[in-house]
């Protein structure tokens, strides 16, 4: 395993999804739930910079690695993963809703692994709705965790809940163009 900075960030990552866990395990006397609700959002959002840093440095620094390229997906889907457990035990969303988002990384992880293994994982490349869909995601999430209001004008659950349910369907929609993408391949191995 290569040491460099986009490989300490993405293990950054890594070590910050128990700390957010942690936040809503504090008792309330030591940590009130409102500023629960803002350190689990601050968290978050770090997390999700040095998603994009990790990247940015890799490339400007010339350090990408086989094994940066496998760890950064798997951090980035444990943190969205712990973020939307969290919400649905918060009672702020819905459980079908995680397990969609939930399920389709595991599905999509999965396929593109396959699809590696049998030198097509270009077919599987991330996709434009992928990318409309992580960012979705990454806007809901905060929002969901944050839920007071902003600055007195946004209601950041209901906006929060918009998004998800918006990035829910981006997620069965990219599911399908993946699936569609790697059918001919499933079909020829099946």
């Amino acid at each position: 395993m290569p040491l460099n900075i986009p490989n300490l960030l993405t293990w950054l990552r890594i070590v910050l999804i128990p700390v957010f866990v942690a936040v809503y395990y504090l008792p309330a006397d030591d940590l009130p739930p409102h500023m629960a609700n803002y350190t689990a959002t601050a968290i978050f959002v770090a997390a999700a910079i040095t998603d994009w840093l990790d990247g940015f440095l890799a490339r400007a620094l010339n350090q990408t690695s086989a094994f940066g390229a496998f760890l950064d997906p798997v951090a980035d889907k444990l943190m969205v993963a712990a973020a939307l457990v969290v919400l649905v035990k918060l009672q702020r969303l819905d459980a079908v809703i995680a397990f969609i988002i939930i399920g389709r990384e595991i599905a999509i992880s999965a396929l593109r692994e396959w699809m590696a293994g049998i030198g097509k994982s270009k077919n599987v490349a991330v996709s434009f709705i992928g990318k409309l869909k992580t960012t979705a995601q990454m806007a809901a999430i905060p929002l969901l965790l944050y839920h007071d209001p902003i600055g007195g004008l946004i209601d950041s659950h209901n906006a929060g809940t918009f998004l998800i349910y918006v990035a829910a369907i981006l997620t069965l929609w990219s599911m399908g163009y993946y699936l569609r993408k790697a059918w001919p391949q499933i079909a020829e191995h099946n």
